[in-house]
Formats: structure tokens, C-alpha cells, sequence
């Protein structure tokens, strides 16, 4: 039901209450009973062992697990006991990450107040708030959280902050006037109070219309649980590699036994040898050194102000296509600044933000003028906002607007918000039908003089003369032309307007309003506004740049919104505005055509944040979806990557999330998505590495079998060189620093596979090559003759690890080895460098040699063994292919 649409009568009868007595004590309880307490329901959580074993259910985990049963009935027991070991680290990963996604609903009933002021029985009582039920009546006064969704029936100077709801950065005044209205947005509904806002100023009563998940926050909640968890592409493209692995494991084992049943062998036995070469496929390590990259890339992240709460997020920024952004808050500062003055006929720009340091400067580059000082100083006085001690210092206390003016008047002169003997004698408080306060001041001398702030267009018709260089001159229609001009100018920019008038009068005539505020003298404009993030518009440049489209999506009015989007070029000139009216009458697959035009999103529900994120993703974008309120909850949940605000964000945007930025600025993403692109281009390089280096031990392996010869590499090599050899440079790769270039290409194509561009001919060309001079270097020693198996195994050994380890800084660039430093990643150097000894201490020393099967090798025998295993990344780096 539209509660806004009703009168306080009618809304009344619809609730059964009555305004004067309450509910009665009994039919609260029956209330109580039959719809359940004010509060939000939790989602039943899976139990731990659940959650555990879910962690099994991962497609390259399920390969990995048939690996290790593979392993072991082979009796490779070390082999099964180290795979067996990097699955349990990873689903321990994934079960504690699991269990703390969850806490968004227990965030959210936190926001209700415990204690709530109601009319019970004709008398006014304290309850808990869980036991509000609809139809009592509640009183609200500064400072209390709503308990329930009200309808208000009477309200003084009652204004609510509702930014965590609806976007808007200022509080609402309150009416209880009925509004009739279809589909009006939470914003417009200025008759309502909603659970969990906060009142600001006033004090008031309402009658409850909605209790616990009934409520909008409830239905939020509701959003959240019922929205899906996506999978990121990371995800999608490792189970992809898992099932290309599988498929290549089932193909190998296939060749194998035919080819040594073609050969003569015994079925069986070739068939155990082809198991144990699909086994050596599978690079056992990959997820254990995904995931510590990505831990890494954390820690990255953090130094950049982004602490990330799921570790494959981290890549998921480096593919997304479009920025949704809210505008107050993260795009803009969330302050409400004074920016522009206009005075004696001339425009002053006001730098600075909101703080007590900037400059004051003309724009017609002449002096200030003189009533500058006047107008700040009069516009302080007719305020309520004031200076006060705080946790941080010094702050303001009161209504933004007025915060905003009385900041700009400390930082042109602090001795303006002094009232130097002026004394207040008479306030006739602000009102959203009058749209204008004014204050009676007594001077030293017993003179009054009243000071009128307002709307411009409501007070132009009560102006009467105009201050000019300090002296009243006529206010005639060229001087009233001259000011709705720089009115619209200000509006034009997203500013709101305030305008500042005085008048002498007698101490007798403050009981007549109409001839207070009438007869006037103006003395200038203030134009306010919260002003768009100074690196804001840089960081949008930089992701045009990268081929990201950045969307603003607010609860503000559309020519706000659209404003700050073309201070920011945020949006072309064909550029859409789309407000939320302008949604309920759009379809779904029309919200899906038209959502690609569109830039700015104005006067939105948290049920159009989420059609509008869907209808993106419909269109193949990977969405970054950022907010702080509770209203962005549900939509940071559904896109690709949420992202909430560390500093203003609220705890139930954060739990929603999977990144928070420390310090709530816009251009950290930018650094973020930079991160998450070169560490997916980094996953791409260990990627190629592993599964190259394990295709050059599988067609060594394989050639061998084909040829009817003994194995070149016995299988506790293979495990040496997959953990060792393999294990460091890899993730050596994982570290190294991005491509100077990498931020001005586009985003990857949602769709693209791990072995896209190119790399499938990358990993299957260059583990060709390892396996071939692998096995040229094995047959010229076995058929030399002149030394043992081992030695020949040895050679091969030495081959295929120093093929890898030289072909692995070919794999730092998608070119050539040539293209970039050799010695540009230090981690590479010493991984390397750590495997080298490490084959030295295989080969050389005596404990070692007769575990893997071993022997001292002479320094023509190293020769040969670097001149061959040169080969693959020297023949490739020359084609460039």
C-alpha cells in the first residue's frame, strides 16, 4: 500500500488506532503474535561441516582429488600425500572465507534502536523495539533511529537523514500532509519515516505501518539473501582449465595404451603408464600458487587504500567494463560546500572545500567587493549551526546548508561568526512551504534589524531595494533580471541557491511575519552544493582510457545528478539521464537496450540498482557496482565485484561487498583495477609456464614409450621438478610489475578462455620444443653407450629443468624474451637462481643421488645440456610467435 497516497485519518482506520489513546495493551499482544516481532529474520545458515564440504565441489578440486586416488593406487604415496595436502589448504581457504560472507542480515538488525516511545492505553511508554507492532503509535525526537516504517501525523521542524536509504546527502523535512503520487520514490515520500533512519532535528509522532521485514529496510534484506552469488571470472576460468585438463589426461591415457599395445607390451602395464602421464598433467600446484598470488595482490591492494574481502576479486576488477557509481559520498565528498557568492553585482569563486583554508576570488579578477564580508556575517547569524568541541577537533553542529555557510564565513574572516553584541531576540524557524528562516538581532543600541535566508525565487518578490557598494539603491526590474540570471547560471551547475536579505524594524513588529519579512534589502546569493571529488575526474579519464565506462547512480534529483556527471565528463553529450519514474515504465529487455546509452540513473530504488546492474550484465558487462548505504546492499551483492566505502559506508554495505576503500575515493579503484589486470596477466604467465614445462614432461615421457625405450624420467624426478622447479619461478611470475601500457587497453571480452590469445599455441609449441631436446638429450646419452641409465636420466633431468627455467623468462612477455628487462622481477632472478642450486645439490651431492636416481655430471656435459636447452626460448623469441 501506498501509505503516502492516504490522509492521517485514513491512515489511522487502515491500522485500527487512534491517535489520541494508542493501541490497547491487549491488542499489541495479539499483534505481536500474529505477525511476529519487529525485526529481521536471518537467513538459516549452513552448518560449518557443510560448508566445509561444499569447498569439494570445485570442478579443478574434484580433478585433483581423482588425481591423488590415481596416485595412490599407483603406490606414488608422496605424490598423493602433497596433492591430498594443497586441496585441504585450499577448501580451508575457501570454508573460513564462506563463513564470514554472511553477515549482511546481522548488520542490518543492528540498526534498530532497542528502546521505542509508544502510546499504549492513552499513556506514553518505553518499549522494546522489537515489540512495535503496526498501528502504534510512536514518538520520535533529534537524534533517535526510526523503529518501524511510519506514516507521520504531526512533525516540528522534523527532518530525517535517510542518505543510507535513499542517496540523498541532505536530511528530509517531514510533513504529514498526504501526497498523491504514483510510484513516488523513497526520497519524495515526505510523509513517511523509514526503519533505521536517523532523525536530525525536530521532534514528532507517527503511526507504525510496517514492522520487520515488512519494512524497507526488511525488504532490502529480503533483496540481499534472495540475490545470486556470482561466480568471477577467475572462477570461471580455472574450472574451464579444469575440464580442458581432464579431457587432455583421458586423451593421453588413450594414445599411451594404444600406442604400447601397438608396440607389444602388456595391455595392463600400459595401461598404469598411460594413468601416471594424464596424472602428471595436472599441475598440482596451480591452485595453491593462484591462491598465493592473489593473498599477495592483497597485500598489494592494501598499500593502495583497498582492503579486499574475497581473494578472487582481486582479478575480477581487471575484467570489469563498467564502473556503477554512487554519486554522494564516492564521486562527490558527501559535503555540503559553499562554492560560489555572488555580491554588488559580481561573481566570488570559493576554493577550498569544505575546510577553514581557500581562497576567495573575483571572477571579474577585481578586489572583493566590500558587501562580501556582510553577506557571510549575515548569513551566519541567521543559522543554528555552531562551532563545537568534537573527537576530532573542532567540528559543526547543525543543518548542512547552514554548516556550509557558517564554514565558508570562518574561512574568509573567523572574527564573522563572532556576534559582536548582536543578540538574538526572535527566530521564525525555516519551513519547506515558506522556504525561508529569519532571526530578529538587538545591537548594543537597542536596534533591530531582521535577517531573512531563503529560496531566491520566493524572496525576489519581497525585496524591495538592493546593497550596492554599502548604500540601498532601488530594486528595479534590470537588477531583478540581473540576478534570476546568475540564479539560473548557479542551478545550472547543481548548486542550490540561498538568498540573504535584511531589514530595520521595530522590536514591535516581529509579531506580524508578512511585514517582517517583507519591504527587504537584498544583499547577495550563496551557492552550495557537495562538491564532485577534486581526482574524481582524473580517475574517470583513466578508466575511458582502459575502455571501463563509469555509471552514476544516485537517489538525487536528475539535474544534480546530470550536473556533476558533466563536471566529472562522466557522460558525452549524447549521453543519457534515466530517472527512477523513467524505469517502472521500461521492461526489462527495454531497460536492457537502453542501459547501454545511458550514464546517470537519478531518483533510484534499490530494486532498480539491482535491474539496472542485471540489465548491464545481460549485455555481457562484468559490473564493479560501488555504494555506502544500505540501499546499495543488494546490488553490491549481485554484481560482478561490490565495492563499499570504508569511511562512510555503512557495516551492512561493507558485509555486501567484496571490496571496502579505506579512504572512499574513486580513484582507488582505478589503482585496484590496474592490480587486478596484471595479476590476471600474471596468473596468464604462471599458467603458460606450468602447463608448458608439464607438456615437455609428458612428450619426453611419450616419445620414449613410442620408441620402445626405457623412461627418461623416473616419476620421483617428475614430482621434484613439478614442486620445485616448477613451484618458485612460478610464483616469481606471479610478482612481476605490470606493462607500461597495460591500463590503455581495453578490457578482456567476458567470454575470453585462460589459453585466449594465442596462449594454447604458446603452451603446446614451447612444451614441444622441452620435450623434444629433452628427449635429444636422453637418446645421444642412452645410445652413447658409454655410461649408465642413470646418467642418462641425469642428463635429461638437467635438460628439461634448465629448458624450463630459461624458457620462464620467456614467459614474463607475450612477444619475446627480448621485449622486456631479463632482470626486471628480482623474485624471478632469485627463484631461479634457487632452483639451479637446487639441481646442483640433486646432482652433486651424495645423500641426494641415490633418491633421485643421480649422478655427477662433467662441465661438457652442462655445455651440451644449456646449448640444447636453449633452443625453445630462443627459436620462438626470434619468430615472435
Amino acid at each position: 500500500m501506498n501509505w503516502y497516497e492516504l490522509t492521517t485519518q485514513e491512515t489511522l482506520k487502515q491500522t485500527n488506532s487512534n491517535a489520541q489513546t494508542g493501541l490497547s495493551e491487549t491488542i499489541a499482544q495479539q499483534r505481536l503474535k500474529k505477525y511476529g516481532e519487529n525485526q529481521l529474520t536471518e537467513q538459516k545458515q549452513s552448518g560449518w561441516l557443510i560448508v566445509f564440504f561444499k569447498q569439494f565441489q570445485d570442478f579443478m578440486v574434484m580433478v585433483l582429488l581423482v588425481a591423488t586416488c590415481i596416485a595412490a593406487y599407483l603406490g606414488e604415496v608422496i605424490d598423493a600425500v602433497v596433492i591430498l595436502i594443497i586441496v585441504l589448504i585450499n577448501s580451508l581457504l575457501g570454508f573460513f572465507q564462506e563463513r564470514k560472507a554472511e553477515k549482511s542480515l546481522a548488520k542490518l538488525r543492528e540498526m534498530a534502536t532497542p528502546i521505542a516511545h509508544v502510546l499504549r492505553d492513552g499513556k506514553w511508554t518505553n518499549i522494546p523495539s522489537q515489540e512495535v507492532v503496526v498501528g502504534d503509535i510512536v514518538k520520535v525526537k533529534s537524534g533517535d533511529r526510526i523503529v518501524a516504517d511510519l506514516r507521520i501525523l504531526s512533525g516540528v521542524q522534523l527532518t530525517v537523514e535517510e542518505s543510507a536509504l535513499t542517496g540523498e546527502s541532505l536530511p528530509v523535512e517531514k510533513k504529514s500532509d498526504a501526497i498523491k503520487a504514483d510510484q513516488l520514490s523513497l526520497g519524495d515520500q515526505h510523509n513517511m519515516a523509514f526503519m533505521g533512519s536517523l532523525v536530525s532535528t525536530g521532534h514528532g509522532v507517527g503511526v507504525v505501518v510496517a514492522t520487520g521485514m515488512q519494512t524497507m529496510v526488511g525488504q532490502i534484506a529480503d533483496l540481499i539473501v534472495k540475490a545470486p552469488t556470482q561466480k568471477t571470472p577467475l572462477e570461471k576460468r580455472l574450472q574451464h582449465l579444469g575440464k580442458v585438463l581432464i579431457v587432455i589426461s583421458i586423451a593421453l591415457t588413450a594414445l599411451v595404451v594404444l600406442a604400447g599395445v601397438w608396440r607389444g607390451h602388456p595391455p595392463y602395464q600400459m595401461f598404469l603408464a598411460g594413468i601416471s602421464l594424464a596424472v602428471a598433467v595436472i599441475p598440482e600446484g596451480l591452485p595453491a600458487i593462484v591462491t598465493v598470488v592473489l593473498s599477495l595482490g592483497v597485500q598489494r591492494m592494501i598499500k593502495r587504500k583497498a582492503i579486499v574481502r574475497k581473494l578472487s576479486a582481486v582479478e575480477t576488477l581487471g575484467s570489469t567494463t563498467v564502473i556503477c557509481s554512487d554519486k554522494t559520498g564516492t564521486l562527490t565528498e558527501n559535503k555540503m560546500t559553499v562554492v560560489e557568492l555572488y555580491v554588488d553585482q559580481q561573481s566570488i569563486d570559493v576554493s577550498g572545500g569544505y575546510s577553514v583554508s581557500g581562497q576567495f576570488t573575483n571572477k571579474n579578477k577585481a578586489a572583493l567587493p566590500n558587501g562580501l564580508a556582510k553577506l557571510l556575517s549575515y548569513g551566519t547569524l541567521c543559522s543554528n549551526a555552531r562551532w563545537q568541541e568534537g573527537t576530532d577537533g573542532h567540528v559543526i553542529d547543525g543543518d548542512p546548508t547552514e554548516a556550509a555557510i557558517l564554514m565558508a564565513a570562518t574561512k574568509f574572516d573567523q572574527n564573522l561568526v563572532e556576534r559582536n553584541g548582536l543578540r538574538r531576540i526572535y527566530e521564525v524557524p525555516f519551513d519547506s512551504n515558506r522556504k525561508r528562516m529569519t532571526v530578529v538581532m538587538q545591537d548594543e543600541h537597542q536596534q533591530h534589524i531582521a535577517i531573512v535566508k531563503g529560496a531566491p525565487d520566493i524572496l525576489l518578490d519581497r525585496i524591495r531595494s538592493i546593497e550596492l557598494s554599502g548604500r540601498a539603491q532601488p530594486f528595479d526590474q534590470v537588477q531583478r533580471k540581473r540576478i534570476e540570471d546568475q540564479i539560473q547560471k548557479m542551478a545550472n551547475q547543481a548548486y542550490r541557491t540561498i538568498a540573504v536579505c535584511i531589514k530595520p524594524v521595530r522590536a514591535s513588529v516581529t509579531a506580524n511575519h508578512e511585514e517582517l519579512e517583507s519591504g527587504l534589502t537584498f544583499l547577495g546569493l550563496i551557492g552550495i552544493m557537495d562538491p564532485p571529488r577534486a581526482e574524481a575526474k582524473q580517475a574517470i579519464e583513466q578508466c575511458k582510457k582502459a575502455g571501463i565506462k563509469t555509471v552514476m547512480i544516485t537517489g538525487d534529483h536528475a539535474s544534480t545528478a546530470r550536473a556533476i556527471a558533466q563536471q566529472l565528463d562522466l557522460m558525452p553529450r549524447s549521453g543519457k539521464v534515466l530517472t527512477g519514474h523513467d524505469l517502472t515504465v521500461l521492461s526489462d529487455e527495454e531497460l536492457i537496450n537502453q542501459v547501454e546509452e545511458t550514464y546517470v540513473f537519478a531518483r533510484v530504488t534499490p530494486k532498480d540498482k539491482l535491474r539496472i546492474v542485471q540489465a548491464l550484465q545481460q549485455n555481457g558487462h562484468v559490473v564493479a557496482m560501488t555504494g555506502d548505504g544500505i540501499n546499495d546492499a543488494p546490488a553490491l551483492k549481485v554484481s560482478d565485484i561490490g565495492i563499499s566505502m570504508g569511511v562512510t559506508g555503512t557495516d551492512v554495505a561493507k558485509e555486501a561487498s567484496e571490496l571496502i576503500l579505506l579512504d572512499d575515493n574513486f580513484s582507488t579503484i582505478v589503482g585496484a583495477v590496474e592490480e587486478g589486470r596484471n595479476i590476471y596477466e600474471n596468473i596468464r604467465k604462471f599458467i603458460r609456464y606450468l602447463l608448458s614445462a608439464n607438456t615437455g614432461e609428458i612428450l619426453v615421457m611419450l616419445f620414449a614409450m613410442v620408441f620402445a625405450l626405457p623412461l627418461p624420467l623416473l616419476p620421483v624426478q617428475i614430482l621434484w621438478v613439478n614442486l620445485v622447479t616448477d613451484g618458485l619461478p612460478a610464483l616469481a611470475l606471479g610478482l612481476d610489475k605490470s606493462e607500461k601500457d597495460l591500463m590503455e587497453q581495453p578490457p578482456r571480452p567476458v567470454k575470453e578462455g585462460v589459453f585466449a590469445r594465442g596462449l594454447g599455441f604458446k603452451i603446446i609449441s614451447r612444451g614441444l620444443l622441452i620435450g623434444m631436446v629433452t628427449f635429444v638429450a636422453f637418446l645421444f646419452a642412452y645410445q652413447n653407450g658409454q655410461q649408465s641409465l642413470e646418467y642418462a636420466r641425469t642428463i635429461a633431468f638437467g635438460t628439461l629443468v634448465m629448458a624450463q627455467l630459461i624458457h620462464v623468462f620467456d614467459c614474463r612477455n607475450p612477444r619475446s624474451i627480448f621485449d622486456r628487462h631479463p632482470f626486471g622481477n628480482k623474485y624471478l632472478i632469485m627463484a631461479v637462481l634457487s632452483s639451479v642450486l637446487l639441481l646442483c645439490a640433486v646432482v652433486y651431492w651424495s645423500p641426494l643421488q641415490p633418491l633421485f636416481y643421480t649422478v655427477s655430471l662433467s662441465l661438457k656435459d652442462w655445455l651440451g645440456i644449456i646449448l640444447l636447452s636453449s633452443i625453445p626460448t630462443l627459436v620462438f623469441s626470434f619468430t615472435k610467435r
